[in-house]
C-alpha cells in the first residue's frame, strides 16, 4: 500500500507515467482528472482509480491543488487469482474508475481509519478486499452468495484455532490462506462469511481478550501484558482496548478490582 499525496496545481503540467502493475487507488481527499486507455474520468473522494499493468496515464489538476489517495498495488498472477475467485469476467479493467459506489463507504472508511492509525497489519485484507470490491464491481461478479462448502468451514475452523493459539505472534494473511491451500482472497472472503469477521479482526480480539482476562488475574504491568498479548507498542494497545472495551486498561483493571 501506498500514501500518495498529491501537491499539483493547476499551473503544473500533466505529464504520463505508467502503470507497472493492477493499480486500485481510493481517493480520499481531493480532486483529479485521470486520463488512462480505458477513457478519462474525474475523480472525487470515494473513488476508485482503476489501471491496467503496462498501459499510460495522465493526472491533471485543472480544477482545483492536490489529492491524497491510497494506491494498492497486484501483479498479473496475484490479480488472476482475486479475479477468479470473485467470479468475475475479465481480467483488465474497462473503465478508469468507479464512483463512490454506497458498498464502498464502509470499506474506504476502515481503510482510511486504518492509515491514520498506522495499522499497517490490516493493509493485508484491505488490499484483497479493496481490489475484490473493485473487480466485482467494475467486471461482473457471477459467484455472488455462493454458500461456503464443508471444506471451506473445516478450513476456516483449522484457522481460527491457529490464531486462538498464535494469537500473540505475527500471522499472516498469507500464512493462513497457504496453510488451507487456497489463495488469499479465496481464504479471506471464505473466512469473512464462515466467522463474520477478517482474520485480522479475529485475531485482533483474540489479542485484546488474553490482555483483559491478564489485566484481571495479573499484577504484570499494562505494557507487559501488551507486549505479551502480541501488540508491538503501548499506544496501539490503548487505542485498540478502549475501542472495544469502552475504556482504557488502566481503568478496566480497577474498575474490575473494585468490583
Amino acid at each position: 500500500m501506498l500514501d500518495v499525496v498529491c501537491i499539483a496545481s493547476a499551473a503544473d503540467r500533466p505529464f504520463e507515467e505508467e502503470h507497472r502493475d493492477f493499480c486500485v487507488a481510493a481517493v480520499t481527499s481531493g480532486t483529479f482528472r485521470y486520463r488512462a486507455r480505458q477513457g478519462t474520468a474525474m475523480l472525487a473522494p470515494g473513488a476508485l482509480l482503476l489501471g491496467n499493468p503496462g498501459t499510460c496515464y495522465e493526472c491533471g489538476h485543472e480544477h482545483g491543488t492536490g489529492d491524497r489517495c491510497l494506491s494498492f498495488h497486484f501483479g498479473l498472477a496475484y490479480m488472476e487469482r482475486i479475479v477468479a475467485d470473485a467470479g468475475a469476467k475479465q481480467l483488465d479493467f474497462s473503465m478508469p474508475r468507479l464512483p463512490p459506489l454506497p458498498a464502498l463507504v464502509p470499506l474506504l472508511a476502515e481503510a482510511e481509519a486504518a492509515r491514520e492509525m498506522a495499522d499497517t497489519g490490516a493493509f493485508e485484507e484491505l488490499a484483497l478486499r479493496i481490489a475484490g470490491a473493485a473487480v466485482t464491481a467494475a467486471c461482473g461478479d457471477t459467484d455472488r452468495g455462493r454458500a461456503p462448502s464443508r471444506r471451506d468451514q473445516k478450513r476456516v475452523a483449522e484457522a481460527v484455532r491457529r490464531i486462538e493459539i498464535d494469537a500473540d505472534r505475527p500471522i499472516s494473511l498469507a500464512e493462513l490462506a497457504d496453510e488451507t491451500a487456497t489463495s488469499p482472497y479465496h481464504f479471506l472472503r471464505t473466512f469473512r462469511h464462515v466467522a463474520g469477521m477478517t482474520p485480522y479482526q479475529f485475531l485482533l480480539r483474540a489479542r485484546l481478550h488474553r490482555a483483559a482476562v491478564r489485566l484481571r488475574t495479573s499484577d504484570q504491568a499494562i505494557s507487559a501484558i501488551a507486549f505479551a498479548a502480541g501488540f508491538n507498542d503501548l499506544s496501539t494497545f490503548n487505542r485498540r482496548f478502549r475501542r472495544l472495551m469502552g475504556e482504557t486498561p488502566g481503568t478496566y483493571r480497577a474498575r474490575r478490582r473494585r468490583s
